[in-house]
């Protein structure tokens, strides 16, 4: 199902934008990732006995599944809220440039801030992904609409797959939770790989893979911020120096 053009009649309404927003989570692979890789955090939260209700709420509110599994974990093994909290916005600043470099495709210079609030809370890795492979076929001035409907459905899938999971958790083994879990990381690597098209991204990519296993080697705790930070520096520098030589 193609998105229509961006001159057709269909972009309109804020509503019909928001309806195609919706519709867009069953033309990305990602969508199943996320039930999969969800079924898995509804596991996790019932064998750490926590509630359904509560898990539920983590995904509303959190609605990333790297900082839920630290705050389930962590809650878990007995850390303090506060503890947990820290963890959990440590976890979280990975998401800002996303949210930095998304929300510009979305304003015109009529948007007002409190429009964008909603829009940067639904930014999570698989949204941020996705908005950079749509957003270029929606009209400017629907783009926030349709971005509220792409969100909206991402999470109501997860949603899902945190109940099934939960009731199914005891029909999961240990190794297939954890191989579960693995599906996230691992679809983002390729989905990231298909949307490079600069040099800079290629090469920010390639960089951040070489130079993971050796921040490995550090054991700091801080091995993907330290092989992204390189990386990503490095490649700016290539972007930059490319476009003084232009």
């Amino acid at each position: 199902m193609a998105l229509p053009p961006l001159d057709s009649p269909q972009w309109q309404s804020p509503w019909r934008a928001f309806a195609w927003g919706l519709r867009s989570i069953t033309q990305t692979i990602l969508t199943v990732v996320l039930f999969v890789t969800y079924l898995g955090i509804g596991a996790l939260a019932h064998d750490t006995h926590f509630s359904l209700i509560w898990a539920l709420c983590s995904t509303l509110f959190v609605w990333a599944g790297p900082a839920q599994i630290i705050l389930i974990t962590t809650l878990g093994s007995g850390a303090t809220i506060v503890q947990s909290a820290i963890a959990v916005t440590v976890s979280a600043i990975r998401l800002f440039p996303m949210v930095v470099s998304v929300l510009p495709l979305m304003r015109t210079p009529k948007t007002k801030r409190r429009e964008l609030i909603f829009a940067a809370h639904l930014t999570a890795v698989t949204l941020w992904v996705e908005c950079h492979r749509f957003l270029p076929q929606v009209p400017r001035e629907r783009r926030i609409a349709f971005v509220h409907g792409l969100g909206c459905g991402l999470v109501s899938v997860c949603l899902t797959a945190n109940t099934v999971g939960y009731f199914l958790a005891a029909n999961l083994t240990q190794t297939l939770g954890a191989a579960i879990l693995l599906l996230t990381p691992l679809s983002f690597l390729f989905s990231t790989a298909r949307n490079s098209r600069e040099v800079a991204d290629v090469v920010a990519l390639t960089l951040g893979i070489l130079l993971y296993p050796l921040a490995a080697k550090m054991n700091s705790g801080l091995d993907i911020l330290v092989s992204g930070t390189v990386a990503g520096t490095i490649a700016y520098g290539v972007h930059w120096w490319r476009e003084v030589r232009a």
